[in-house]
């Protein structure tokens, strides 16, 4: 039990997964599960009570049972008590002082990652205004690579996400082609396929490999089919760069995706085993999103946010090139109002890095949310301060598959111009040799392309 007065009132927060919720900026999916602050005073006093909570305290009160779920023991079996040392003695409140202070340096915050749990990183988030979940991520780095090499200060990397509603292979070229005419790319080429079975997903990883071989693009590709169908392409012989999987942060949750543990490394080690990685060896990508386990009735009673961060402890030990949390999409069920997707976007990507992953945002929002492209704009605006890894770049900002709105090719031009980023190095050079870029790394306009305008309409002729 957790007891904070405040002027005059006592309020009492029966257990750890209590004081949390209460604790949590309001937010309709907490609502909806009913465990939601009952006030702004009572939100107010949860937070006083978790900022004198000490760190040790998160490592013994459990939000789901030890007993109970795998990713519980997964967190506490892999915490790593040296990493821990230097904030073990720190209440929540202190530690956002910590991360705060100048003298905690990117060096300073990787090497305490290992020693932090999910429910450490939540618990401080909450304590935290937006420009202080903006401060601590700017500071952190976590690079990864395959055949481009991501999160390197002052870069900003791209998800192509060239989606059709049928699976169209000229229709998924023409937007592939139209990406990478605007710098697009870099972080992978990924596909959500219509259809998710074994043949279209090998058909479209070819279609992506040979335009891939066939413009010496340095680049990954992924279609993000089930992680069973990725091991099964993997047996048969299919160019599988990066094994995808959708995670959430308990046991239950899932299950409803149909994986585990145990599933998700029989897939890293056959990813691994094919060998496609030539700069580094990261072979991963994983999506995550606030809501997942609260839709799969799999919750606990635990907020959205901290569950969303548990996720992230199903991604570390996988060491994967991408995760990204897929904001706004599940719906205003969860997050009402472009303030609410804002709000968690920030909360998620500064989690995932204080953990040590690679984070993406898909900057998005579905048509029924009270939201609009302006919120996406101050929002991608506010993750390119923030130093995130990559954004999605669909064309138009709107999905015709998936049927939800994010950020366009045009929207990563804007970011990548307004505040002085570049694409991953390796793709830059690509970008420079093929003429689709000046001497400045600018974007050259298509009436002035020179060899890049016959090499793209020859693609798409033949695709």
């Amino acid at each position: 039990m957790y007891v904070s007065d405040l002027i005059g009132t006592r309020h009492v927060f029966r257990d750890l997964k209590h004081l949390l919720a209460a604790a949590t900026p309001a937010r309709s999916g907490d609502q909806l599960a009913r465990v939601a602050a009952q006030s702004a005073e009572q939100r107010v006093a949860a937070r006083y009570a978790l900022a004198d909570l000490p760190l040790k305290a998160l490592l013994e009160d459990l939000v789901v049972p030890y007993e109970d779920d795998e990713i519980t023991r997964l967190i506490i079996d892999s915490h790593d008590p040296v990493a821990f040392a230097p904030v073990a003695h720190l209440t929540v409140g202190e530690f956002r002082e910590w991360l705060l202070s100048n003298q905690t340096d990117a060096a300073a915050l990787t090497a305490v990652a290992p020693g932090l749990t999910p429910e450490m990183a939540a618990a401080v988030s909450k304590l935290m205004r937006n420009q202080d979940l903006i401060a601590v991520a700017q500071k952190t780095r976590v690079v990864t690579a395959f055949r481009t090499t991501l999160g390197l200060h002052g870069r900003l990397a791209v998800r192509l996400q060239p989606n059709h509603p049928t699976d169209d292979a000229r229709g998924v070229a023409a937007s592939i082609l139209d990406g990478l005419s605007m710098g697009c790319g870099d972080a992978v080429i990924g596909i959500n396929p219509a259809t998710d079975n074994i043949e279209t997903a090998r058909r479209l990883l070819v279609l992506i490999d040979e335009i891939r071989q066939r413009l010496e693009i340095p680049t990954q590709s992924c279609v993000l089919t089930h992680v069973t169908n990725a091991i099964e392409l993997i047996e048969t012989g299919a160019p599988v760069d990066l094994t995808f999987q959708s995670i959430a942060g308990t046991q239950a949750a899932n299950e409803g995706f149909g994986v585990d543990l145990a599933l998700l490394r029989q897939a890293h080690q056959a990813t691994l085993g094919l060998s496609r990685h030539e700069v580094g060896d990261n072979v991963m990508y994983f999506e995550t999103g606030q809501g997942s386990a609260l839709s799969a009735n799999a919750h606990h009673g635990v907020d959205q946010q901290t569950l969303e961060a548990r996720a992230y402890a199903v991604a570390r030990p996988f060491r994967p090139l991408l995760v990204n949390t897929v904001v706004g999409f599940i719906g205003p069920e969860y997050l009402y109002d472009g303030k609410q997707i804002i709000r968690a976007a920030l909360e998620d990507h500064f989690c995932g890095k204080l953990l040590g992953l690679p984070m993406g945002v898909d900057v998005c929002y579905t048509n029924h949310a009270a939201a609009d492209q302006d919120d996406m704009d101050t929002l991608l605006t506010l993750l390119g301060v923030a130093g995130v890894n990559f954004v999605m770049g669909v064309p138009g900002a709107d999905d015709i598959m998936l049927n939800y709105q994010s950020t366009s090719f045009h929207d990563a031009l804007y970011a990548r111009e307004v505040m002085g980023l570049r694409p991953a190095p390796e793709f830059e050079a690509w970008l420079a040799h093929k003429g689709l870029s000046d001497p400045e790394g600018r974007i050259v306009p298509m009436e002035h392309w020179t060899g890049g305008e016959r090499m793209i309409a020859e693609t798409l002729r033949d695709a």
